[in-house]
Order: structure tokens, then C-alpha cells, then sequence
């Protein structure tokens, strides 16, 4: 067993990820298509199922790649422009046995197997797969990475003793992975890069601690992960497999191919560091249920949610927190996983109001939970905490109810913001700025009340809008709009008159100027003074103008509408 700060990493390569998924989308079409007829037949019975019709349940898709051999009639392929041609960039597991291979010329590959399913290259869609195969390995350890174009890796640091150990969670990963239909080879090792060199050039396998050097001597070079030129020039110099670099001489080596090939070697050795980037961050406190029969409907998953936040209660009274942003995830037994995330205007520890929070969220017309085939494993988790002050209750009198009161006004909030989103309800702030359009900014109701601290840009302040030294209009434009003003005294008066939106208004009344000077750290050198005038009518209506800039000779400022007062 390896010793408890040991780093331990699992690659999972797929070489076949562009064909597997065009026929498991194959696979899903016939599927549907299935169903139809059989509906259409009205329970005839004539029908087949399609591989899929089923679910991917365990066994499922093992005999994917026996099958596809078997048939024998098409050869599945992807194909790409590469350069001035066309070159294939995906196999299937029977072209790739039957001698084709990636970067292969398409015509080439055409005149030697003229039934070729020819598939055109989506990297984009290949990319999402693996993005979403990614949050299926999420099951096994919450640090998952790309290794693109075609790898995970999964850091089981740890946590593989919850599987039966690593040969046990390997075994389990490739069995389940089969399910879906996919071909893998997996390993495990100290480093990314060891366990990935093994997966990709290698038998795969558990590379025990310390078996590092014994494992890389008979791989090739190119498993080290070097630029095609490197790996040519040490074929020509003999050098093809890892082993005999382990003991070469270093510094010519330096001198001859640069330091990337040391450092990729130490890499895999072990003797330097190669951190992964994890794709989602690990959330402090978390609980799930792995579950016996899967489970499709809202009630039985709400069902669920107030037991995993009792799990995870003592966790949360250890840490002394409260959780501020809540995720259930639900994974699928077809792999795809659903996310939904509630958040709270305080910490929150009551499983009660958690759960209270998802009945909210999926209440709400746009949360589609389209359950499949059914959700396997339920986990609720933590994504942010903060402090939790814990209170006595008093059993009556004023401040009683006004505690309640408080707590009442918390739950509406956020039961609210779980419904309809977090800016339903907002509430006007101010910022630390010059310009009046910029001065006023909203937050949700839900932070800005109960939690100013929390999710508060710096410069806001939560004093009220219109606790201003300068008298504001009640509505601001923005941006403002341009006018056109007449006979204006210059260089600091107010116009006699303007034409706003096509109507001239004759000014009989003006305050100011208020002058504010430009943000020049924002705008530049080059912005404008404003001069601002509050201006009335002749039919009583008064409006919040500006001129932006000075009369002089070179240039004939602009007056602009920012506001309309009562």
C-alpha cells in the first residue's frame, strides 16, 4: 500500500472517443427510432430493442467492440482537412485493426476499403464529450482534469479505499466506462505524466510506488510527450525506447535535444512536479447517496435532500460555518450528470431550509430536470460556506419577534431568489464614482439585505439611494441622450431653451452649474468637465441636464438629458 502522502494519479485514455461517440449518438437515434415503431405497432412484439433502448446499465456496452467487429460491413472513421487535404483524425476499434491509421490520407484509406464510413471531424462536439465524461469520473474523486485530446485525469489520492483499493477502483472504471459504450485503457501511477505514459503506450495497469523506472524503460519515446522533431531525431540516433535515456549521460542530451526532454523525463520519473488543473474546484462539505434502483421523479429526489444535509451537519458545526451556496448534483446511469445550485441570503445549516431551497428551484418553469433513464448516485454539496453565529432564542417579547421576523424575511429571500433567480428582487446601492450613472448600482435583495459583507464589490455602500449631498433626480437616463440647446449663457449658464426628442421646451427657471469632474483614471486624459443645471419649464416640468465640456474657440461643447424630476 502506498504510504498516506503519497501522490496517486489515474489516466484514463480513450483512443477511440470521436467513433465511440458518433455510435453511441448511432446507437441513441435507433433507440428512439425504435420506440416509435414499436408504439406504432402497438405492442405487435415484431420489433427488435436497440442496444440502447435499455439504458447504459451494466453490461450494456462491454460487447461494443466485438459486436462492431463482428459485422464486418462498415468501418467507422473521422475524417479532417489537414493542410491541402483530407486525413482521417478518428478510428474505430475494427479500421484501426484493420491497419488504418490517424493522419492516414483519405483517398488513401478509400482505395484500400471502398465501403468506408467516412464521418466528418467535430472537435467541438468531441471536446464536450469529454467535458462531460469528465463530470461522470466526478463519482470517483471531485479532482478530475482534461487531458486532452482524448484523456482524464483523476487524482485518487486518498480515496481509493473507498472503491477496495486501486486495482479494485481501476477494474471498476473500466467496467463502467465499457457500460457506456466506450472503449479505455487506464493506469495508475505517482505522476500524470508516469500513469499516462502507461495508459497510452502501455498495458495500463497499477504501477506500484517505486516501479516507476521499471515501468517507463520499455515504452517509447514519444510517450514522454515530445515534439514529433525530438522524437525523430532520437530514432535516427537509435534512441526508441525510454530506457535508454534513463541512463544516458544527461548534459548531451541537454546540448542536443534541450532541457524539455529532461524535464519530460523527470516528469514521468517523479523527480519534478507536475501539477493538474482540476476543472471544477473541490467543495468543502459534501454528502451523497449511492443508490440501490435508480430514482426519476422530483419528489423522491427532494425526498433525498434533507437527509444529505444531515450528513453533512456535523461537518459544518466542526468547521463552525454555515453553507452560503448549495449544488445537488444527480448523476445519470447514462452518464450524464445534471447540476442544480441554490444560494442563501446567510449561513445556513437547517436541512429543513435546504431542502426547502431545491423544492423552490425546481419549482421554477425554466428547470428543465429531464431524468433519462433515471439518476443512480444524489450528492449535495457545499460550494461556499461562512461563519454561523449561533444564537440563543427567546421565547417571547419584542426582540423575539423581531429575530423571528428576521429569519422569515431570510426565508422569503431566498426561497425567491431558488424560484426565480437571484435578480428578481434587487436593491439600489451606491458606488464610489464621480459620474451619476455610475454612482447607482442593484444587488439582490438576498445579499444586500441580510448580508451586505458577503458578494459586495468594493466602493458599494448600502446607504439609501437618495441620502445624496446633492439633490438627485428620481429617474437617471442611462446613458443620457443628446439635446440640442439654444442661446445658452455662456461660459457657465444654463440654455434659454432646448429640443429634447423632437419638442422644444422654453426654460423659465435654472440652478447651478454643479460641476463634476472627469474619472480620469477610467475614461482617460481626455474627458470631459461636466457642468450640470437643474432646469423647469414653462409648463413645470423640471429636468436634470449637463453640458459636457468648455465653450472655447476649437470647440462647441454638447449638452446632454440625464433625469426628470417629480
Amino acid at each position: 500500500m502506498p504510504p498516506l502522502h503519497a501522490q496517486r494519479i489515474l489516466a484514463l485514455f480513450l483512443p477511440h472517443l470521436a467513433t465511440d461517440r458518433l455510435r453511441r449518438r448511432d446507437r441513441r437515434a435507433g433507440s428512439a427510432m425504435a420506440d416509435a415503431g414499436q408504439g406504432a405497432a402497438a405492442g405487435a412484439g415484431q420489433g427488435v430493442p436497440a442496444a440502447g433502448n435499455a439504458g447504459p446499465g451494466k453490461g450494456a456496452g462491454a460487447c461494443q467492440g466485438q459486436q462492431e467487429a463482428g459485422e464486418g460491413e462498415t468501418l467507422l472513421v473521422c475524417a479532417g482537412q489537414r493542410g491541402n487535404a483530407m486525413a482521417l483524425t478518428g478510428l474505430s476499434p475494427s479500421a484501426a485493426a484493420r491497419g488504418l491509421r490517424l493522419g492516414q490520407p483519405l483517398a488513401e484509406a478509400r482505395a484500400l476499403f471502398p465501403g468506408l464510413d467516412v464521418r466528418q471531424e467535430d472537435a467541438a462536439a468531441d471536446r464536450q464529450w469529454l467535458e462531460q465524461l469528465a463530470d461522470w469520473c466526478d463519482r470517483y474523486t471531485p479532482l478530475v482534469a482534461c487531458d486532452r485530446p482524448d484523456g482524464l485525469l483523476l487524482d485518487i489520492t486518498g480515496c481509493a479505499h473507498l472503491f477496495g483499493g486501486e486495482a479494485s477502483l481501476l477494474a471498476q472504471v473500466l467496467r463502467e466506462i465499457g457500460a457506456l459504450g466506450l472503449h479505455a485503457k487506464a493506469a495508475i501511477a505517482d505522476s500524470a505524466a508516469l500513469a499516462g505514459a502507461v495508459a497510452r503506450f502501455g498495458p495500463g495497469g497499477v504501477i506500484a510506488p517505486g516501479e516507476g523506472r521499471a515501468a517507463l524503460a520499455p515504452l517509447p519515446v514519444a510517450a514522454l510527450r515530445l515534439e514529433a522533431g525530438v522524437v525523430t531525431a532520437l530514432h535516427k540516433l537509435g534512441l526508441r525506447q525510454i530506457g535508454a535515456l534513463l541512463d544516458a549521460p544527461r548534459a548531451p542530451l541537454v546540448r542536443r535535444f534541450g532541457p524539455d526532454l529532461l524535464r519530460r523525463l523527470d516528469q514521468a520519473l517523479g523527480a519534478q512536479g507536475e501539477p493538474i488543473s482540476p476543472r471544477r474546484p473541490v467543495a468543502p462539505v459534501s454528502a451523497e447517496r449511492r443508490l440501490l434502483t435508480s430514482i426519476d421523479t422530483v419528489e423522491t429526489i427532494l425526498s433525498l435532500v434533507a437527509p444529505l444535509a444531515e450528513a453533512f451537519l456535523p461537518q459544518l458545526e466542526e468547521r463552525g460555518t454555515g453553507g452560503r451556496l448549495f449544488e445537488l448534483v444527480l448523476f445519470r446511469v447514462d452518464g450524464i450528470v445534471l447540476r442544480l445550485s441554490a444560494g442563501t441570503s446567510a449561513p445556513l445549516r437547517s436541512p429543513a431550509r435546504i431542502a426547502a431551497l431545491f423544492s423552490a428551484r425546481l419549482a421554477n418553469p425554466q428547470t428543465v430536470l429531464d431524468a433519462g433513464f433515471g439518476f443512480e448516485i444524489v450528492r449535495l454539496n457545499v460550494l461556499h460556506d461562512g461563519p454561523y453565529k449561533t444564537e440563543q432564542g427567546r421565547l417571547q417579547g419584542a426582540s423575539g419577534e423581531a429575530e423571528a421576523g428576521e429569519l422569515s424575511l431570510g426565508a422569503f429571500l431566498d426561497s425567491i431568489a431558488a424560484r426565480f433567480g437571484d435578480h428578481f428582487l434587487l436593491v439600489g446601492t451606491h458606488r464610489e464614482s464621480h459620474l451619476p450613472e455610475r454612482a447607482v448600482e442593484t444587488l439582490p435583495a438576498a445579499r444586500a439585505l441580510l448580508a451586505p459583507a458577503q458578494g459586495r464589490a468594493a466602493g458599494q455602500t448600502l446607504s439609501p439611494v437618495f441620502a445624496r449631498p446633492h439633490r438627485r433626480p428620481i429617474r437617471l437616463l442611462d446613458p443620457p441622450e443628446l439635446m440640442e440647446a439654444f442661446a445658452a449663457e455662456v461660459p457657465d449658464g444654463p440654455p434659454a431653451a432646448f429640443r429634447w426628442r423632437r419638442l422644444r421646451h422654453q426654460v423659465r427657471h435654472a440652478e447651478g452649474p454643479e460641476r463634476i469632474a472627469p474619472e480620469w483614471w477610467r475614461d482617460g486624459q481626455g474627458a470631459a468637465t461636466r457642468d450640470y443645471f437643474r432646469v423647469e419649464d414653462e409648463e413645470g416640468y423640471r429636468f436634470w441636464i449637463f453640458r459636457d465640456g468648455f465653450y472655447d474657440a476649437a470647440h462647441l461643447p454638447r449638452w446632454y438629458m440625464h433625469g426628470f424630476f417629480a
